[in-house]
């Protein structure tokens, strides 16, 4: 096939990417190259990409409308992995037009282009924030998630919403996968793996929002990945049991199906801690502050419908997964 991959350079678009072009797909990257965190690593997360045969890349931003139906007027993809946007929770108190024109004007455009191209399936990444203020775990895509707690969320709630709207009205098959705390090697900067290892090998003390009272589902990348191409070969189709009296949100009466991928196996954030300093060989210095705004205390996946339509279910140990991104951290940065 030949897939466009939106967020190439991003940590999950560039391990996605990797491994299409490892089975044998061809890929259509696209990315904006932003300076949200360090560009240089991006960079050399494209730079494992480029030169292999099946890869080309298209440096534009999905908020420019001619770029993005030039790129599918070009390249004319089979299938779409949606995996662009501006991420972070608590950067939307700094710049929320970031979000609207990433997440929503950007995603607008993927879908026009999926609409007008006949792409056979779109996939696209939403998140474990959509389920904000729930509370009963663990969380599941057959609950309604109308309580969003932080734009970000509010962005991924919205690219649901006109996904179903582009299934219903074109029949466009599409996917949405609830990323559950994604964490490996060439991972985010911005995210608490990296910012703590960093912190704790410089001898800086680490940030412990809520006083360590948090636990995540933390989901390693390669797990997420497989989850991924697994979505894409599985085209979502109608679920012919959807009853508009009792709707069900995880599933449609059009081609539309939504998944959580995480490891459904919440890990207190003390113990995540206790495994970076083992891996580590230091202990952190601590520096324990409330909860933030936009923050959820505990995320929890409920995995069954994923299980269920392809097969596989997230098994890395998370001793396992922070081994490895320490393992890739020292030998990136030489630290």
């Amino acid at each position: 096939m030949k897939v466009l991959v939106t967020g190439v350079a991003g940590f999950i678009g560039a391990a996605t990417a990797d491994a299409l072009l490892r089975r044998g797909d061809a890929v259509v990257g696209i990315d904006n190259l932003n300076a949200y965190y360090d560009v240089a690593l991006k960079k050399a997360r494209l730079a494992r990409l480029e030169g292999r045969e099946g890869f080309a890349f298209v440096k534009a931003d999905l908020a420019d409308r001619e770029a993005v139906e030039r790129t599918f007027a070009e390249h004319r993809p089979d299938r779409v992995i949606n995996l662009a946007a501006q991420a972070g929770v608590r950067y939307a108190f700094e710049n929320p037009h970031a979000y609207v024109s990433a997440n929503v004007t950007g995603f607008l455009h993927v879908l026009e282009g999926c609409r007008h191209m006949g792409v056979e399936h779109l996939v696209f990444a939403s998140s474990s924030s959509v389920y904000g203020a729930n509370t009963a775990m663990p969380f599941s895509v057959h609950q309604n998630v109308d309580h969003p707690l932080s734009l970000y969320a509010a962005t991924k709630k919205s690219n649901e919403l006109m996904a179903h709207t582009y299934a219903h009205l074109y029949g466009i098959p599409t996917t949405g996968l609830r990323f559950f705390t994604v964490y490996g090697p060439w991972g985010r900067p911005d995210m608490s793996l990296f910012l703590f290892t960093s912190k704790i090998l410089a001898g800086e003390p680490i940030d412990v929002y809520n006083h360590g009272n948090h636990a995540r589902d933390f989901t390693y990348i390669d797990d997420i990945v497989e989850g991924v191409l697994r979505t894409l070969d599985h085209v979502a189709t109608p679920n012919p049991d959807w009853s508009s009296d009792r709707p069900d949100p995880g599933t449609s009466s059009a081609p539309y199906r939504l998944y959580n991928i995480g490891n459904n196996n919440p890990v207190e954030l003390m113990d995540f801690i206790a495994a970076i300093e083992k891996a580590l060989g230091r202990e952190a210095k601590k520096n324990f502050l409330p909860l933030q705004p936009g923050d959820v205390p505990r995320t929890y996946a409920d995995i069954e419908s994923l299980t269920e339509a392809v097969g596989f279910r997230p098994a890395t140990r998370i001793e396992d997964g922070i081994a490895r991104f320490i393992a890739w951290y020292r030998d990136y940065y030489g630290a």
